[in-house]
Parts: C-alpha cells; structure tokens; sequence
C-alpha cells in the first residue's frame, strides 16, 4: 500500500490523482468475461522466484494473503516476456518476484517509476503492463488515471495484458467518497481502462477478503500491512488493533484486461 503522494506540477511525475468521478460506471456483467486461471503448468523458475530467500521475510509472509504464483499466473505470465510495473514504490513487494524471474527466462522487468518513464517506453514493447493499488490515489485529482492508462496502452503490444490489483470498495459506491479510504469500485477501474481502449478480458476473486467490511477508522490503513493505530486524537485499542489484525490484508480486485491484437 502506497500513502498519496503530491502531485507535481505538469503531471511530470507520476503520482496519486485522477478527479472523482461523479458516479461509478455500470458493472460489467460477469457472464462476459473469464474469471478461469489459465491452464496452470508449472512454472519452476517462477516457484524458484517466489521461495527465494533474497525476498525479504515480510515479503514472503505476505503471500499468504496476495498469492503471487496464482495472481501472476492468473495475468498470463510466462517466461521472455517484457513485463512493466507502473508505480511499485521503494517497497517493490512485486518487483522482488519479477526482476529475478526475468532475469532468469529471458525477460525483461521495467519499473515505471513516473509517468516520463512510461511514456518513454518504447510503443508496443511490452507484453505485460502490471498496476497494483494506485487507481485510489489517482482519484483524487483531475486527469492522471487517463494519463497513465493511455501511457499503458501505448506502451504495449497488440494483445497485451494489462493486469491490475487493487483494494476493491462496494460496488455502487461514489469513487469520490470512497479513494481517500483507499478503495474503490471495481467499476471505476474497468471503466477508466475502456476508456483507454483496454477490454477486459478476466476477473478473478483470488485475491477476496470476504471479511474485510471496509469499515476502519483509518481506512485501509489499519489493516496489515501498514497496521494504522493512532491518527489525530483516535488511537485503537489492543482488542481492536487485534481486530483489525485478524481481518488480513484487504478485499480486492484481480483483473486481467487486453490491448486488442
């Protein structure tokens, strides 16, 4: 989870933003997409990657709660290919698995760390473009979201993945309401990305958290990883902070959208 940061001026970094929307678009309905994980074949160097000691301990703890082998391979990750991660922080819980994978099937990791970076790639060089739990902080201010989406398109190949995690909110629920408590509507996602040309091509309930209700004082925050306890004059108690504790990390969305070919 990344806290919001600044917008600089002339969107020459890039950073938390998108305007909220006035209202979630409509729900795609589910009967028109996969929500199947693609025929599973093991993937040693992958394994290999994920089990590695190199990978910080707090990395690997998280696993149980953000399934990488599954999720990876739910987005259609396979060896060689040019994958892009837009935005993966000083933390890089992504870029640990993904840089020595490459490294190791003859790929390619590209992290994007601004939007000059991602519009500098080279059009229709990548196989791969991975955004995870970002499109909150770009809701909040006028125009990012299309920005980087547009830069993700470009960016990558005819048939493209563009593949996206994300703290998931209620469905029907105003964006504007719902971004500054780290979540928003899976609709909000889908939609912006149609909006860039993507079509969405599978959704996956692999990484769900049926119990997280979304109700925290200091929004997703107070879930692990981050674990908020005290902000302004509110601080949890034990028992809520154990509370908070046993919810795990948050509900979200896994989705798998595509450049046409």
């Amino acid at each position: 989870m990344r806290p919001c940061l600044m917008l600089a001026a002339g969107l020459m970094l890039l950073t938390p933003a998108l305007a909220a929307e006035a209202q979630t678009a409509p729900r795609a309905a589910r009967s028109a997409v996969s929500t199947a994980v693609p025929e599973y074949q093991a993937d040693q160097a992958l394994a290999a990657a994920i089990a590695s000691p190199s990978r910080p301990a707090a990395d690997r703890a998280r696993d149980a709660f953000r399934h990488p082998e599954e999720t990876l391979t739910f987005w259609g990750l396979t060896p060689g290919l040019t994958v892009v991660e837009v935005q993966p922080g000083s933390a890089g819980w992504w870029t640990a698995i993904l840089q020595p994978y490459a490294q190791a099937t003859g790929g390619r990791y590209v992290p994007a760390n601004d939007l000059a970076a991602l519009q500098a790639i080279e059009p229709g060089s990548a196989d791969m473009v991975l955004i995870a739990r970002a499109f909150h902080n770009w809701a909040r201010q006028p125009g990012v979201t299309d920005t980087v989406l547009a830069a993700a398109f470009r960016a990558l190949k005819p048939g493209g993945v563009l593949a996206v995690e994300q703290h998931r909110a209620v469905e029907g629920l105003n964006v504007a309401d719902t971004a500054p408590t780290g979540y928003v509507p899976e609709s909000h996602v889908i939609h912006a990305a149609q909006g860039a040309g993507f079509v969405l091509d599978g959704r996956s309930d692999i990484n769900a958290n049926a119990a997280d209700d979304r109700d925290h004082p200091f929004g997703v925050w107070t879930l692990p990883p981050v674990r908020r306890s005290s902000q302004g004059e509110r601080t949890l108690t034990p028992a809520e902070r154990a509370a908070f504790d046993a919810i795990g990390e948050s509900d979200r969305m896994t989705l798998r959208l595509r450049k046409p070919a």
